[in-house]
């Protein structure tokens, strides 16, 4: 059952995390105007901000103009950016989900994430396609499509981003204990979901 190889790996995924370059330098680098630095910054998290978009929006142009985005307002926002001890990349998913909402109020409609969102991703690190069959994949997108936003926001974040619930929380700007109770919402109707699925297959 997928929601119950989700409940084992809740607790135990890594978040995507490179450890050999010197961020708070770069950072440091950066507010000052350095370009380079920037570009460096930029690179790093470029792959897990498009995903993060993408998963959201469902469609390759989309995702790319708002990535584009998304490092824009981070350039122009850096220069009043204090690091807090929190990584950028916390940061830049705020921003990012910020403009995903201001996407989705321009359009004003609706995006769903489909069977090829959930198998899209296949060479990082990717909690989903670690523990579903190809063949669960379409099941799982119909019932994550009917997920509210929050809690399809907190799955995406936590289980295909791989983020640890102190990094969820501050994405969606909200205690620890309020994310681990929408993620056990969203697992338990997910599971709910799932069977009422199989049985009318």
């Amino acid at each position: 059952m997928i929601i119950y190889a989700l409940l084992l790996f809740m607790d135990g995924a890594a978040p995507l995390v490179h450890n050999d370059v010197d961020e708070p330098d770069l950072i440091g680098r950066a507010i000052t105007g350095d370009t380079e630095a920037f570009g460096e910054l930029y690179m790093h998290h470029l792959d897990a901000v498009y995903r993060y978009i993408y998963f959201r929006v469902n469609n390759v142009q989309d995702a790319e103009d708002l990535t584009e985005q998304v490092f824009l307002k981070a350039w122009e926002a850096l220069p009043g950016y204090k690091q807090m001890g929190k990584p950028l990349r916390s940061w830049l998913y705020r921003i990012a989900h910020n403009s995903v909402m201001d996407f989705y109020r321009r359009k004003q409609q609706s995006e769903k994430i489909t069977a090829e969102t959930l198998a899209w991703e296949n060479e990082s690190v990717n909690v989903l396609d670690e523990i579903i069959e190809v063949e669960e994949a379409q099941l799982l997108a119909r019932a994550i499509n009917q997920l509210p936003d929050e809690q399809q926001e907190l799955v995406i974040l936590r289980f295909i981003e791989g983020l640890n619930h102190e990094q969820v929380a501050d994405v969606l700007q909200k205690s620890n204990g309020a994310c681990r109770t929408i993620q056990y919402r969203a697992l338990a109707k997910l599971n709910r979901l799932l069977s009422d699925q199989r049985i009318a297959a």
